[in-house]
C-alpha cells in the first residue's frame, strides 16, 4: 500500500498543508467567521485559512470560547472573545451581540454542547446576515443522545449494535448478553466509557446521569465525514480507519475507499432529513465483515484533518457556499492518505 503521509499534532497544532494553487475566485471575497468554542482546534482554523487563500477570499477568523486565553486556537484566532458557557441561557444572547458588533458573516460550532442552542436560534443568527454551519435541531438532538441514535439507525435500516438505557437493563425492561459497553447518553470525547461484566457492575455507574448499555462489536473502528451542501444533499463521504485513538480522538488514521460504508453513507443520509454541513459517524467492522454504526455527531469530527488533506475540503466548500462563489464539492479524494498525530504547543 503506498501511503502518501501527514503528520498532524494530537493537540491541534501546527500542520502544513500544500494548498492547491493557481485557483482563484474571480474578484476578491470578504467574511468573517467565528469558531466556537474553539478550544484546541487550530488544524480546522488553518484548513479555513487555506482554503479562503485558495479561493482568492479575505477571511478573518474569530475564535471564542469560557477563558480564550487558554485555548491555542483563540490565541491563533485574528480576534478572540470570552463566551459563556453554551449550555447557559446568555450563550445564545451574547453570540448574538458579538455577531451584530463584529459583523460575522459564519459560525462554525465546534462541540456537541452548543449544537441545539444553534440550531434553535438558526433563524436569529440569519437576521444579522449569519449563517450557521449547524444542521436542524431535530438532527443534532437525535445525534446528541445515544439512544435516540440507535433507535434512528433502526428506523433507516442501518446496523447498528443492540442498544438500552441502564436503567431499563437494570430493572428487567430490556434483556442483553453481557458484556456491554456503558455510556453517558448524552456524552462525547469516550467521557464515561467503560466496559461491565456483570448486572451488579452496572449499579456502579454514576448515578448523576443517564446510562445506556451497548453490544459490544469486536473489531476494525473506522469513522465516516461527510459533507451536505446547502440543499441537504451528500456530496462526499470519506472513511478513515481508526488505527490508534487517544481520549476520544484519532491519533493514527489512514483513508479508505470502502463499498460498503459508502453504501452506508448513503443510507445515512437518505433518513437525515435537515442535516448540513459537516457530519460524521462512527463504525465498528465485525470479525465476518459486516458494518455496525455505533455513533453519528452532527459537527466536524476531530479527524476531519485527514479528510482535508486528502482532498475532500469541506472547508473550501462551506466558504464557497458563503460567499456565493461556484461550488465545487465532489467525492474525489485520495485514499490511503496516512495521518500519524504528534503533540504540540502553542507559546504566549
Amino acid at each position: 500500500m503506498n501511503m502518501p503521509v501527514v503528520f498532524e499534532p494530537t493537540q491541534e497544532g501546527a500542520v502544513t498543508l500544500v494548498a492547491n494553487s493557481g485557483r482563484r475566485a474571480s474578484s476578491r471575497r470578504s467574511l468573517r467567521m467565528m469558531m466556537s468554542s474553539a478550544g484546541r482546534r487550530v488544524s480546522l482554523l488553518r484548513s479555513f485559512r487555506q482554503s479562503a487563500a485558495q479561493l482568492g477570499a479575505d477571511l478573518s477568523i474569530y475564535g471564542c470560547d469560557l477563558q480564550p486565553e487558554w485555548s491555542p486556537a483563540c490565541i491563533e484566532a485574528d480576534k478572540a472573545f470570552a463566551a459563556p458557557s453554551a449550555e447557559s441561557t446568555a450563550f445564545i444572547p451574547a453570540m448574538l451581540e458579538i455577531c451584530e458588533q463584529e459583523n460575522i458573516g459564519l459560525i462554525v460550532p465546534t462541540i456537541d454542547t452548543e449544537l441545539i442552542a444553534f440550531a434553535r436560534a438558526r433563524d436569529k443568527f440569519a437576521a444579522l446576515g449569519c449563517h450557521v454551519a449547524v444542521s436542524s435541531e431535530q438532527v443534532v438532538t437525535m445525534a446528541r443522545d445515544k439512544l435516540a441514535t440507535a433507535r434512528f439507525l433502526s428506523a433507516a435500516g442501518v446496523h447498528a449494535p443492540r442498544t438500552a438505557s441502564a436503567k431499563d437493563v437494570l430493572r428487567g425492561r430490556e434483556e442483553m448478553v453481557f458484556p456491554l459497553l456503558a455510556k453517558p447518553r448524552h456524552g462525547s470525547s469516550s467521557r464515561g466509557i467503560m466496559m461491565v461484566e456483570t448486572l451488579n457492575e452496572l449499579l456502579t455507574l454514576d448515578a448523576k446521569e443517564p446510562y445506556i448499555v451497548q453490544q459490544f462489536i469486536p473489531g476494525r473502528e473506522f469513522t465516516v465525514n461527510l459533507y451536505f451542501d446547502a440543499e441537504g444533499r451528500l456530496k462526499c463521504a470519506v472513511p478513515h480507519e481508526r488505527l490508534k485513538v487517544r481520549a476520544g480522538e484519532v491519533e493514527k488514521g489512514v483513508t479508505l475507499r470502502s463499498q460498503p460504508l459508502a453504501d452506508m453513507a448513503r443510507q445515512i443520509a437518505a433518513a437525515c432529513k435537515g442535516a448540513r454541513g459537516a457530519l460524521c459517524f462512527q463504525v465498528r467492522l465485525a470479525e465476518n465483515g459486516m458494518p455496525f454504526v455505533f455513533e453519528i455527531n452532527a459537527r466536524f469530527g476531530g479527524g476531519y484533518p485527514l479528510t482535508h488533506h486528502a482532498g475532500a475540503q469541506f472547508t473550501t466548500w462551506m466558504l464557497e457556499e458563503c460567499l456565493n462563489l461556484p461550488r465545487t464539492a465532489n467525492d474525489e479524494w485520495q485514499s490511503d492518505m496516512l495521518m500519524l498525530r504528534f503533540d504540540d504547543a502553542v507559546f504566549v
